[in-house]
């Protein structure tokens, strides 16, 4: 089987439409030097930060579509040690943005996993995404990083409203307010902040733009009116990881803020990421 494997992968680098891509590359880099040239005669002096993102961007999705290719000749069982692994690094981006805020790798990954977990197995076993490594992984891997976006803005937003309304928070609590009573509408602030771009990819849908997935399966031949349903169910996939998650995210975090006495814990406003 790992012979086999091996050579899968090794047949993607000498597949024909590589040289097609070489070529669509370089007249892509003819534009690209284009606008290099402009700024430098603009004497905007983005030359050396512009040629380097653009070897960067090359580089980085060649080595990408390399470890996708090798994905793709594993079994489909790994599916579920990829997708399990890519949440635990969606974790750890997703924690800095709550740096500081106590609990946040264990509250950011059980929200991750439980809210893009949840989704992908549920639209699995419905048969909106088959069960194959070629289709888990990169849907799953969209739905994992939407959620992490989604989580690392609720806790960016959870934070600052902590921070920003210590006093009134504390003064509840002198008053004999719960702890779960004082955070309330602050928990909601941040449900509500994080979900906002989702949202509005949803009622800009097909409007002011036609995602990727869409244009692909358009491009590859796919029936359009299928295409947009399908499209449609990965959006409301992507809402329903992200709205989990930062529910989850944020109310579990809500509870660890509070000392057992239920006494508001010190929290940095400006950590160092």
């Amino acid at each position: 089987m790992i012979e086999t494997s091996v050579h899968e992968f090794a047949n993607q680098f000498t597949a024909p439409v590589l040289r097609q891509g070489v070529r669509q590359v370089a007249v892509a880099a003819v534009l690209a030097a284009l606008v290099v040239g402009i700024s430098h005669v603009r004497g905007l002096a983005l030359e050396r930060e512009l040629g380097m993102a653009l070897i960067r961007g090359l580089v980085q999705i060649v080595a990408m579509g390399s470890i996708v290719g090798i994905l793709l000749t594993v079994d489909f069982l790994w599916s579920g040690v990829i997708l399990l692994f890519m949440m635990a690094g969606a974790t750890w981006i997703s924690k800095n943005r709550g740096e500081g805020l106590p609990g946040v790798v264990q509250v950011s990954f059980f929200a991750i996993i439980t809210g893009s977990g949840s989704v992908i197995v549920t639209m699995t076993l419905a048969g909106a995404i088959e069960t194959t490594v070629r289709n888990l992984v990169p849907v799953g891997s969209m739905i994992i990083a939407n959620a992490m976006q989604i989580n690392s803005l609720a806790l960016d937003r959870f934070r600052g409203e902590i921070t920003s309304n210590r006093a009134e928070i504390e003064a509840g609590l002198a008053l004999g307010a719960s702890s779960e009573a004082v955070i309330s509408d602050h928990v909601r602030t941040g449900v509500r902040a994080s979900l906002i771009p989702v949202v509005d990819s949803l009622k800009s849908l097909g409007w002011v733009w036609i995602p990727g997935i869409m244009a692909g399966m358009i491009l590859g031949g796919e029936n359009p009116i299928y295409a947009a349903l399908y499209q449609f169910v990965i959006m409301a996939m992507i809402f329903g990881a992200g709205g989990l998650t930062s529910m989850i995210s944020s109310l579990l975090i809500g509870r660890y803020v509070f000392t057992d006495a239920e006494q508001l814990r010190e929290i940095d406003a400006n950590p160092t990421e």
